[in-house]
């Protein structure tokens, strides 16, 4: 048997060697809590982004997380929880015992897991939610819609289509036939009447009151029924939730938000009259996003008004400058009012008649647009469709047309859309994907002012060595 023994020296290297190992070991925990706090922030914060919405992507290309997670109230506390489990699971270690058999050799927990700032869809009046619209439409041509909207608006404006008050004008001239008055018969003994004057411009603006779609549409009963509570959605939503607005880094990698790139993508996402889509609640969504009623019917009637007043403003400036139709008028003029021996009246009664006549025509260019035809802004003669008798008979001288030239119905409604205020635009269109995705499955209480798409977390992580660290990160969809 050997006796051993250690010498002084090898003592003091050993104490040497044994801290430097010890050292060693601990910075090597040190460098490892750290790399591993990078890692489970990375995917924490990833997965966080990996929750987004499934509808509203499959449906409107948008990457969205919604923050009720399919409830009915969202708030940012549910994502912080969402967040804190998943970097929580991934600091901790596979079994009961660390690597080396013993106690875990990090020691991991979740301090902070606090979210900051985050992008809500409908912050800044739609800017988040336009921002992603701009980044995937990045490449859809848009000359063409730029061509449309230069040329027809400058019509519009040349000719006033939106301001002129062509009921005002007309009634002027009903006014100037009160104040000549007709002349009166006796009946009988001390009993007078006023003689008809029979002025077939009376029986077509006796129908103005009968409403656009009753008289321009083949079967007004296969227009939609859909009636909304509009209280539900954002537009009119009290206590709307808002975040940070738009994110800087996020707005330099896509762009800033363009109006007229996403009224494009409006039409490319949302039905209107001729092109309703199955997935929709309502089938006139183009139309709601204009006019913003609680029916079908009321936001197709109010565009079929407002393409009526286009129309006749258009028709009554063409037809006063076109000399074959005013004769027309004038010889019709004329003969009424020498069956009533009244000559005064024939100048107030021709322009009665030109502006009925108007009237019957831009009816016609109503039903044209509406049966799929296009209708021109400003007419030529080439272009008059009605006759100076269909005043006679309104309903039964429109005809289908699926024909024409100029502008059809959806160019219509993008030239309303490009002169409508911006936030009213996006917020009726929040409220169109909010009641498209609450007819899915699990969607009840969808809201898109519960959705973000960018966020920044403040995060900590302790070990139960005695380390800490903190860090701030920004994750998003851009």
């Amino acid at each position: 048997m050997r006796r051993g023994y250690i010498t002084v020296f090898l003592s003091l290297s050993l104490t040497l060697i044994l801290s430097l190992v010890f050292t060693v070991i601990e910075g090597a925990r040190i460098s490892a809590i750290r790399m591993k706090f990078e890692c489970v922030a990375d995917i924490g914060m990833n997965s966080v982004l990996a929750e987004y919405h499934r509808e509203l992507l499959k449906q409107y290309e948008l990457l969205f997380v919604d923050m009720s997670y399919g409830g009915s109230h969202p708030e940012i506390a549910n994502t912080e929880a969402h967040l804190r489990n998943y970097m929580q699971k991934n600091l901790q270690t596979t079994g009961d015992k660390g690597l080396f058999g013993g106690k875990d050799f990090l020691a991991m927990d979740v301090g902070m897991a606090k979210i900051g700032e985050y992008s809500i869809a409908s912050d800044d009046n739609g800017a988040v939610l336009k921002r992603q619209v701009t980044d995937y439409m990045n490449d859809y041509p848009l000359g063409a819609v730029l061509e449309l909207l230069n040329s027809n608006i400058g019509l519009l404006q040349q000719f006033g289509l939106d301001s002129t008050d062509v009921g005002a004008w007309r009634q002027g001239y009903e006014s100037q036939i009160e104040a000549i008055g007709l002349p009166e018969e006796e009946i009988e003994e001390g009993k007078f009447e006023k003689v008809p004057l029979d002025n077939p411009a009376d029986i077509a603006n006796a129908t103005r009151g009968s409403g656009v779609l009753n008289l321009v549409l083949d079967d007004p009963s296969s227009v939609s029924a859909v009636k909304v509570d509009l209280g539900n959605y954002l537009s009119r939503r009290s206590g709307r939730l808002t975040g940070t607005g738009v994110c800087t880094e996020a707005a330099s990698v896509s762009g800033e938000p363009n109006d007229l790139v996403f009224q494009t993508y409006l039409f490319e996402k949302c039905g209107y009259h001729g092109k309703e889509l199955e997935k929709a609640l309502m089938q006139y969504q183009m139309e709601y996003i204009l006019m913003g009623q609680d029916t079908d019917w009321q936001n197709l009637e109010q565009v079929a008004k407002r393409l009526l007043l286009w129309r006749e403003v258009a028709n009554v400036l063409y037809i006063l400058s076109d000399s074959t139709k005013v004769a027309e008028a004038q010889a019709m003029a004329t003969a009424l009012t020498a069956v009533i021996l009244l000559p005064a009246l024939a100048e107030p009664v021709k322009y009665t008649i030109l502006f009925a006549w108007a009237y019957v025509e831009s009816l016609q260019d109503v039903k044209t647009l509406l049966s799929g035809g296009r209708v021109p802004i400003y007419k030529t003669a080439a272009d008059w469709k009605t006759g100076i008798n269909c005043i006679k008979n309104v309903r039964g001288s429109l005809e289908s047309d699926s024909g024409g030239s100029g502008l059809n119905y959806k160019e219509y409604l993008q030239v309303m859309l490009f002169l409508q205020d911006s936030r009213k635009t996006a917020e009726r269109a929040m409220d169109i994907m909010e009641m498209d995705i609450r007819c899915t499955p699990g969607n009840a209480g969808f809201r898109m002012d519960g959705c973000f798409d960018t966020y920044q977390a403040h995060l900590s992580v302790a070990s139960r060595f005695g380390y800490s660290y903190e860090m701030t990160r920004r994750y998003g969809f851009y």
